[in-house]
């Protein structure tokens, strides 16, 4: 087994950087295979609640995931990110993970469920 060698940490930043960051908590209402991406991938459609709505994501997370156990998992994703053209979805968030062993992408979520929509602090 190839083991992932973590990256050395950034130098330090301030709160204010942070803050700019809008990283929110929603639920996954749909996922699709992705057969045009460049790298296996799907199409997330994620319900960041009433004042958001939903928005789409593409997400490399094809080896720990299928469609069907993505469906009704909460994640956690930057909102306020310009969309990104990815083939020919937009994908409108940043859905956020972190590499395993083999640098395969684990989802970042909350460990109980909470209100899509909220932000993280």
């Amino acid at each position: 087994m190839t083991e992932t060698v973590p990256s050395a940490p950034l130098p330090p930043t301030d709160i204010e950087t942070f803050a700019r960051l809008d990283i929110r908590v929603g639920t996954i209402v749909e996922a699709r295979p992705f057969p045009a991406a460049r790298k296996p991938a799907y199409q997330l459609w994620i319900d960041f609640g009433p004042q958001i709505g939903v928005k789409r994501s593409s997400a490399q997370i094809t080896v720990h995931y299928t469609p069907a156990t993505l469906v009704g998992r909460q994640v956690c994703a930057v909102v306020n990110f310009p969309v990104r053209q990815i083939g020919p979805f937009l994908s409108e968030v940043l859905t956020l993970g972190m590499p395993d062993t083999k640098g395969d992408v684990v989802l970042i979520r909350p460990d109980l469920t909470v209100p899509d929509g909220g932000k993280l602090f």
